[in-house]
């Protein structure tokens, strides 16, 4: 049984024959093997094109601000699986990437989503962008829900990440229409809401990156590669000095359980 569309059997990524290996219109041997840098080809790889040296300043500054993000749970996770499989590096890997959600790492693309409907709430309303903003903060006040890109537990003064990565798209050139919409959140936010709400690193990177260039849709790739780096490095100590089944037991010590008694046996007589 066929599903979905069957007439668009193309790619424009990757081909090869007996001689070649064309990857996005260049040679893989003779252009981009010691040719390219990682950042510069993932950037071919997702857009199509090499990006400019501000793009590429961005994108290296976003990768390197979220790949270590300490014993957060999909770090926990990737190492307890690779504690109980030391053989399978790929299922660690894997689940330390599944352990991504909305809430941490994925938050980067709720950002982006969240900043990229203020945009398009001020022009599909024909009022300006800092009317969209404070309306919108005030629905998402009255819904209760938080607001993407906004608020750290513990820098409540500024996310020190986001701070260095707003600087340098401003000292980049490439601080734009998302840049602007971030501040204006972060302008109005905390009156709104009645609480201090910097801008954190979740928002800064999707701020940034859109800005620069980066495709809405492709943005949660910027921070899987990221935390992939990170996970290697967890992984490689965790295969050297192994914590996950300390991490484990400290569960069991901190967990309580407060389900139902265990009932007493019944014996026949």
């Amino acid at each position: 049984m066929r599903i979905g569309k069957q007439n668009q059997a193309l790619t424009a990524i990757a081909t090869s024959d007996a001689d070649t290996i064309t990857v996005r219109g260049y040679d893989l041997c003779s252009d981009l093997i010691g040719q390219i840098d990682f950042s510069d080809y993932f950037w071919l790889l997702v857009i199509g094109q090499k990006p400019t040296p501000a793009q590429r300043k961005m994108l290296d500054a976003c990768l390197v601000a979220i790949a270590e993000h300490g014993l957060v749970p999909s770090v926990q996770a990737a190492r307890m699986t690779l504690a109980a499989g030391p053989e399978a590096w790929q299922g660690a890997m894997a689940a330390g990437l599944l352990g991504m959600g909305s809430v941490v790492a994925g938050s980067t693309e709720v950002s982006g989503q969240y900043l990229a409907q203020g945009m398009a709430k001020a022009k599909s309303e024909g009022c300006d962008l800092e009317t969209a903003v404070i309306a919108s903060l005030n629905e998402l006040k009255a819904a209760r829900k938080k607001i993407p890109g906004l608020g750290h537990p513990q820098h409540s003064e500024g996310d020190p990440r986001a701070i260095k990565l707003l600087d340098l798209a401003d000292e980049q050139g490439v601080s734009g229409r998302y840049v602007e919409t971030l501040r204006m959140l972060a302008k109005h936010a905390p009156g709104i809401i009645n609480r201090p709400l910097p801008i954190n690193v979740s928002g800064a990177i999707p701020a940034v990156i859109l800005d620069a260039g980066w495709p809405l849709e492709a943005l949660k790739a910027v921070p899987l590669l990221a935390r992939t780096a990170g996970l290697a490095a967890h992984l490689y100590e965790e295969s050297l000095r192994s914590i996950g089944f300390i991490m484990s037991h400290q569960a069991d010590v901190a967990i309580s359980y407060d389900g139902a008694a265990s009932k007493p046996s019944s014996s026949n007589s």
